[in-house]
């Protein structure tokens, strides 16, 4: 895990992955792990729709990353 080397990581999941995930990161020793969430379903997006919510995701990320971002991970 990047953490555990000191590199900030998140993870992104679709809503409906979201409770599995942050049981996954506790069972892994880091509950609290961040998460940015994006709608589900994405296997259904063309290449243009994936790079748009790639898009939206960015700023969310980054905040994230930088530490700025809720505990949790946040929404979009």
């Amino acid at each position: 895990m990047f953490e555990e080397r000191g590199i900030p990581g998140i993870a992104l999941v679709t809503e409906p992955f979201r409770q599995t995930g942050a049981a996954m990161a506790a069972t892994w020793g880091l509950p609290g792990f961040k998460f940015v969430e994006t709608p589900h379903p994405v296997a259904i997006l063309d290449d243009v729709e994936t790079g748009d919510r790639a898009q939206d995701l960015v700023p969310l990320v980054l905040a994230l990353l930088r530490g700025e971002g809720t505990r949790g991970g946040a929404r979009r």
